[in-house]
């Protein structure tokens, strides 16, 4: 079951966004946070609206539009962000997240 963060998240970054391809997962689980938690998230998104912005507008256009997510108790969000050019050149899905290093 998909929570409401999660709903809300995929909803306002496929009506502002029209990605090709969403993949949002909740890695809350792989941090030092109660169970069931949502804040931490992947997400990986590839869509046209990206064509001819730097990473860091592109982060910055993804963080403006979750903004009310982040301050709502969403703590870290890992953007993997592609045109669909980029994404076709690569060999393999997203990088893989880090092990958590936080305290416990």
């Amino acid at each position: 079951m998909m929570s409401i963060v999660y709903v809300e998240i995929e909803s306002i970054l496929n009506n502002a966004l029209e990605p090709v391809y969403l993949e949002l997962i909740n890695e809350s689980q792989q941090h030092s946070v109660p169970p069931n938690s949502e804040t931490h998230f992947k997400l990986t998104l590839v869509s046209d609206y990206f064509d001819g912005l730097s990473p860091v507008k592109r982060h910055q256009k993804v963080y403006s539009l979750l903004a009310e997510q982040m301050r709502g108790g969403v703590h870290a969000l890992a953007l993997h962000l592609y045109t669909p050019s980029q994404w076709a050149q690569r060999s393999s899905p997203a990088p893989e997240s880090p092990n958590c290093m936080g305290g416990g």
